[in-house]
């Protein structure tokens, strides 16, 4: 079975210094490029996603530095597509699914867990694929939201570490 590891929103605004600073990012970060080299040496596919405002300022902000894809991701990530979006869903409106031929499991992780991470594993355009949503290489504005996206998410799909789908 082909996978693809989905990596959502790694954005400077979810930093320190941006306009919406999560829980742990710094953490959260390495975790996800230390899953992005596993998952290349497995032969998953990745692909990443970055969420571009409609808006001239605000969060991820048209035309600003905040919706900039953090550049160590963009480094391990090799020549991974990016799909662009408006909408928490990351298959709303965009090319995703044409990144996904001939994938049967989709890897979700990423910023913010309650929003954009919760829409793609619920999307019904991820209905014909196998989810697992990678617990630990996502983050929300603070733990317990965090905590409380992975337990509703996990009601409806399978909630997993990174060690878990990378020995």
């Amino acid at each position: 079975m082909a996978r693809a590891l989905i990596v959502i929103d790694i954005q400077q605004d979810y930093f320190p210094g941006g306009v919406l600073p999560l829980w742990q990012t710094d953490e959260t970060e390495a975790r996800i490029i230390a899953a992005m080299g596993k998952a290349r040496a497995a032969g998953d596919k990745i692909i990443l996603i970055r969420h571009v405002s409609t808006q001239n300022s605000g969060l991820f902000a048209d035309g600003g530095t905040g919706n900039a894809i953090r550049p160590a991701i963009l480094e391990a990530s090799g020549d991974a597509p990016v799909v662009v979006k408006h909408f928490a869903d990351a298959f709303q409106d965009t090319d995703l699914a044409t990144h996904l031929d001939g994938v049967d499991d989709l890897l979700i992780c990423g910023m913010m867990t309650q929003n954009c991470v919760v829409f793609t594993a619920l999307s019904e355009a991820a209905n014909s694929y196998e989810i697992q949503v990678i617990g630990d290489l996502c983050t929300a504005p603070l733990e317990v939201v965090h905590l409380i996206a992975l337990n509703a998410i996990g009601s409806k799909r399978r909630v997993v570490n990174a060690s878990d789908v990378w020995s």
